[in-house]
This record gives structure tokens, C-alpha cells and sequence, in this order.
């Protein structure tokens, strides 16, 4: 008789055994599931993390000119960069803040003289330290991106707005400090900086309500001469890769005359927790792939013990061994392939709960300042549920054929005789 067949009518003959046997693969095949959810997920949100997050990295030092962070911000692991490029300004029409404090000695002439603005121009305002994780936030409008460049655009300090009654679609006028140049200024955005104003007096230039940010070729207009950057940031990947941006620093700069800085702060702080996740999900697999294994083979090997009787009758009409160890190794994969179907019908809203309890504090890690990770996506891959099936049939194979090993053993003679 054809031992696939045979199989089959055991199955049938046995349905509690059936069920049981059922019961066990759908259990192991959902926790395989969950595990490989688990590490999709992981993957997913790493994937984003790095992305949003990353380490920041800052460059300074002599020779640093746009030309070069140009360069360094080509590079394969940089995802995004901006240069510093400050310039003292006047503000035609606009009254600038004053400080609070007296100014000492002879005050009569010292704010007329001084710059009245500060234009800090940039490429990406929003990974400048102060409003990725410090202390500015824009209340209206937007800031300052690689869309802007060439473009005579500026984001100005809620105080300064306020007493100039500023708002966004405004357009202010900047003057070069020698008076030689004048640049029209559409306002993008407004942001607060919570820095309190200083308690001794300081000129106007570098109060912190007069600071405007501006795209770098605005700052070029009104002085074509400025060329070196006082820094550049730049954002990776991983820490990991902050040593070949190093190198390509070095080789542009030349050795010892740059300042490097990595801010891994909370890449560590969202991205770890991420990874220790990842590294649970992938121990879940394993001890379920060797778990698994062990319970189906002990399930097996008592059922051959029990089915002993059986075994020696068809081996005595001259069945051969392969073909009794190829029919439980057919029953439990026939079992096993219906396990894997009901898993993944019942795997993703078992593990939802697991998975917002792993992935969601570690969504949420990190300073407060700190931009938080996306919610974890769990969602069933054809190539988890392949790989799901894939294991289970390893295991039915390994959890039969390793038991039936025993068969190999076994007389017809010793089988019908015996007691046991």
C-alpha cells in the first residue's frame, strides 16, 4: 500500500491523536510567527530610526568652506547636512531688540555702532542642535531646507516678530554691515528660542532674539568674501560609520586641523533598545526551533512505541522500513501545513500586544527633546509565513525521522513476540 496513503487513513483512523498533534504545531508555528514579526518589525523601525535620528556629526576648523562640507555631505553615509555660516547685519525697518541691562561706560554711541541682527545661514535648519534636540521650536511656518537654496528666505525669532509685528509671507530687509548691500528677506517661519535674554548688557547683534536663520546664499549676497564655515553638521547612520566620515574629513582638512564631534546620544538611547528587541525575536525563533523539535519528537517516538504492533505487521508483509518512517514523517507534515495556515490567520493579533510591549518603550526612549520613533508595524510577510513553513517542515522532518531512526532496528519477529 502506497505509505502516503496509509498516511492519510491514520490520520483519520487517529483524530483526537490528530488534534492534538495539531494543537502542538499550531502553538509552535504561531511563536515562530511572533518571532519573525517581532524581527520584521525591529527591522522596520531600526530602518526609520536611523533615518530620523542618526548620529549627528560636527565639523570645524580652518579651511572648512561650503565647497568642502559640500563634499563631506555627498558622502554614501551621510543622509543629511548643513553648514554654519554667521554674518552680523542691519535690518532696514526692522527695530531690533535692545538688552534690559545698562551698558557699561560710555553707552551714548556703542548700540549705534554695533550690528543690529545676527543672519546665521544654513542648508537644514532643523539638525541644528538647538531645534533637533535643544531648545527652538517653530510656532508658525517652516525652517530652513535644501529646497531654499538660492532663495532669499529667513526664519525669524518669535520676540523679534512680535515687536515688529511680524508674521509669516512678510518681507524684511537685511543690510550688509558696511552698508553696501541690501537683500529682501521672505519670512518662512517663526521660532521661539527659550533662552532668557543675558542679565548683563549685550549688544544687539548677540541677543538671542535677534538671530535669523537664512539659507547660506543669502549671507553670500550681503558678503561675497564669506567663505569658511565656523562648522558643519552632519547626519549618519550608525557610530559605526562615523569613522570613515572621519577619514574623508581628514583627507579633505589634512590631519589635526579640524574638530570632530559625534552626538550619538540618541541614536543610542532609540536605536539600541530597538536592537535588543531584534536580538530577543531572533533567541524566540531559535528556542522555539529546537523546543519544537524535542516536543514533536517525543510525541513521535511515543506513538511508535505505541503503534509497535502495527510496525511488525507491515513489516512482515514486507513493507520496507523508509516507507514506515516516510509515513510519520507525511502524517506530521500534513499536520503541520494546516498549523502554519491557522498561524498566520492568528499570529499578528497574538503578537500586537507582545509587540506594542517590546517596541513601544523603546518608540518612546530617550531625553524628551529627542524626536520619537514611529509606532511599531506589525504586519504578516509572505516571507515570514514561507519561512515559518519552511522551519515547521524541518522540524516534522527532524522530529520524525531522528525517533524513526529506531525502525531501522527493528525484526517483525522481535516486534510480534514481544511483551513490551
Amino acid at each position: 500500500m502506497n505509505f502516503v496513503k496509509r498516511a492519510g487513513q491514520s490520520l483519520r483512523a487517529r483524530k483526537a491523536r490528530t488534534v492534538v498533534l495539531l494543537a502542538i504545531c499550531v502553538v509552535i508555528c504561531t511563536l515562530l510567527l511572533g518571532g519573525f514579526l517581532l524581527q520584521g518589525a525591529t527591522a522596520r523601525q531600526e530602518a526609520d530610526a536611523r533615518r530620523t535620528i542618526g548620529v549627528d556629526v560636527t565639523v570645524s576648523g580652518k579651511g572648512l568652506t561650503s565647497a568642502v562640507a559640500d563634499r563631506l555631505g555627498s558622502s554614501p553615509q551621510v543622509h543629511r547636512y548643513t553648514p554654519w555660516l554667521p554674518l552680523d547685519a542691519e535690518g532696514l525697518g526692522v527695530e531690533p531688540l535692545r538688552s534690559g541691562a545698562p551698558e557699561e561706560g560710555d553707552g551714548s554711541t556703542g548700540a549705534r555702532t554695533q550690528p543690529s541682527l545676527a543672519l546665521i545661514g544654513v542648508r537644514d535648519s532643523g539638525l541644528l542642535l538647538r531645534f533637533s534636540y535643544g531648545s527652538n521650536r517653530i510656532t508658525a511656518g517652516r525652517g530652513i531646507t535644501p529646497g531654499d537654496a538660492g532663495r532669499a528666505v529667513a526664519l525669524v525669532e518669535r520676540r523679534l516678530a512680535e515687536k515688529n509685528g511680524i508674521e509669516v509671507g512678510d518681507t524684511l530687509r537685511a543690510r550688509s554691515a558696511d552698508g553696501s548691500r541690501t537683500v529682501p528677506l521672505e519670512v518662512v517661519g517663526i521660532y521661539r528660542d527659550s533662552t532668557p535674554d543675558p542679565s548683563t548688557w549685550t549688544p544687539p547683534h548677540l541677543l538671542p532674539g535677534n538671530a535669523l536663520y537664512v539659507p547660506v546664499g543669502a549671507v553670500r549676497q550681503l558678503s561675497p568674501g564669506a567663505s569658511d564655515l565656523t562648522e558643519a553638521v552632519f547626519r549618519i547612520g550608525s557610530p559605526e560609520q562615523a569613522e570613515r566620515l572621519h577619514a574623508e574629513t581628514r583627507r579633505l582638512l589634512g590631519a589635526g586641523a579640524f574638530d570632530f564631534r559625534v552626538n550619538d546620544k540618541a541614536y543610542r538611547d532609540q536605536v539600541r533598545p530597538i536592537q535588543r528587541v531584534a536580538a530577543f525575536a531572533g533567541l524566540i525563533v531559535r528556542v522555539v526551533a529546537v523546543a519544537g523539535a524535542l516536543i514533536l519528537g517525543l510525541v513521535v517516538m511515543l506513538q511508535i512505541r505505541n503503534r509497535r504492533d502495527e510496525l511488525g505487521i507491515l513489516l512482515s508483509l514486507g513493507e520496507k522500513k523508509w516507507k514506515l518512517i516516510g509515513q510519520h514523517t507525511v502524517e506530521v507534515a500534513a499536520v503541520a501545513l494546516p498549523a502554519v495556515a491557522v498561524a498566520a490567520l492568528a499570529g499578528q493579533l497574538a503578537v500586537r500586544q507582545a509587540g506594542d510591549a517590546l517596541l513601544a518603550p523603546s518608540a518612546r526612549s530617550g531625553s524628551p527633546d529627542a524626536p520619537a520613533a514611529d509606532r511599531p508595524e506589525l504586519r504578516v510577510e509572505p516571507s515570514d509565513v514561507g519561512n515559518v513553513a519552511g522551519i515547521g517542515l524541518g522540524i516534522s522532518l527532524v522530529s520524525t525521522v531522528v525517533p524513526g531512526l529506531g525502525i531501522l532496528r527493528l525484526h517483525p519477529r522481535s516486534i510480534l513476540v514481544s511483551d513490551e
